[in-house]
């Protein structure tokens, strides 16, 4: 909002008027400001912002000059945002050194918004292009007032200037280096991700080579903060060719392929959280590999069910409580429950949460575990208030004892 002066709402001698609109609210980037419900004025050389008839009464208002205007663009509104009035990004220049005073001094944004609460209409986007492009700020004008109608509301007529423009030498030089400056500056924005990119794929490069001479000298293991960053860069690659319903005329067909990118996505994965990985976590780790291919949770379901009768690595499973799991076919429950009863005597008791911590496990899963060994015989409950605690089962032993 700096870069918005108070300025009397009278044109300019060269300043023409180019359209309103009512009901508009100005935002200091992405906050919300008390300027809201104003006139918003558009004329060759300024946006001007009031309450309602103040611009037409020549009251002091806000004024913006178009010369601040680097780019602007529609709002992209994010899905399912129903209601919300459509918006005008202004991105800005720097404030002049010579600026009038306004409403801030400061802002922490070098953009402000427009919300058109009535709708946007799309000549707006059009015709403060074409000024913007016109560039009538910079032309040395020769001016004679004519009276003219303006058109939006039937609003009363009033004096409006009416230029005949000559540009000279000066204007010439100004309007190329204006071009120029903005050209800029939108390849400098374009090359910011480019770096980004470039910087990245260096640190994965130099990651790769790391473990690459390691492996082959056979030198030690892999360091836990290279295999992290490892790991990060490559969930970050995704799924080259996501699986998508267009692709297949019957569901049958797409279920049975998608149930095996889900195989081979996502074997490794659960094999090293010990062989088991809940269906909640599966779809949040599919859906951030599949980029803009989201899956549907009932699509995850059936092609989940599909996984058995496909003969893959991996199968659903359902507990007793209704949890369900994608889980390695190797994987043994014997060898679980023996590990969980090593740790109950160990602990002499435990929780979910105190499993989830020793195991590195979700909470769910650990008393599901837990669950499991109780099944077998091999663990016992105590449930109170505090929480839902498991013991070793004594009486096991006291009857191998006798």
């Amino acid at each position: 909002m700096n870069r918005f002066e108070y300025a009397d709402s009278r044109f300019m001698p060269n300043e023409i008027y180019v359209r309103c609109d009512m009901i508009v609210r100005l935002y200091d980037g992405d906050t919300k400001t008390n300027f809201e419900n104003g006139e918003l004025v558009l004329t060759s050389h300024r946006i001007l912002w009031g309450r309602p008839g103040d611009v037409q009464r020549g009251n002091t208002c806000l004024s913006l000059s178009l010369r601040h205007i680097i780019f602007f663009e529609e709002e992209n509104l994010r899905p399912f945002s129903f209601g919300r009035s459509k918006k005008i990004v202004l991105h800005l220049s720097e404030p002049a050194i010579d600026k009038m005073p306004g409403p801030a001094d400061n802002s922490l944004y070098n953009y402000v918004k427009l919300s058109f609460k009535e709708g946007l209409d799309p000549n707006f986007i059009t015709q403060l292009s074409d000024t913007i492009m016109r560039r009538t700020w910079e032309f040395t004008p020769e001016t004679e007032l004519i009276v003219s109608n303006v058109n939006d509301n039937q609003r009363n007529t009033k004096l409006l200037p009416h230029i005949k423009t000559r540009t000279g030498i000066i204007g010439i030089e100004r309007s190329l280096q204006e071009k120029q400056k903005e050209t800029d500056e939108n390849i400098s924005l374009a090359f910011q991700d480019l770096t980004k990119l470039m910087d990245m794929a260096k640190d994965m490069v130099a990651i790769s080579k790391t473990i690459s001479v390691k492996i082959r000298a056979r030198q030690g293991d892999i360091t836990e903060d290279e295999t992290v960053r490892f790991k990060a860069y490559l969930m970050s690659l995704g799924i080259d060719d996501p699986v998508t319903r267009d692709a297949y005329k019957s569901s049958n067909e797409y279920f049975k392929q998608l149930a095996k990118q889900l195989a081979c996505i996502l074997e490794e994965p659960i094999k090293e959280v010990g062989g088991m990985m809940t269906l909640t976590d599966v779809y949040c780790r599919v859906n951030r590999a599949r980029g803009l291919e989201l899956l549907s949770p009932e699509d995850l379901l059936h092609a989940s069910r599909q996984l058995a009768p496909l003969g893959l690595p991996i199968v659903l499973r359902s507990f007793d409580s209704g949890v369900m799991v994608l889980q390695i076919c190797s994987h043994n429950d014997n060898a679980v429950v023996d590990r969980i009863t090593e740790l109950l005597k160990e602990k002499k008791s435990m929780t979910a949460e105190d499993l989830a911590q020793s195991e590195g496990i979700s909470m769910l899963l650990a008393r599901e575990r837990l669950l499991v060994t109780e099944k077998y015989g091999k663990a016992c409950r105590d449930d109170s208030i505090e929480a839902l605690r498991f013991y070793p089962n004594l009486f096991l032993e006291e009857i191998s004892s006798e």
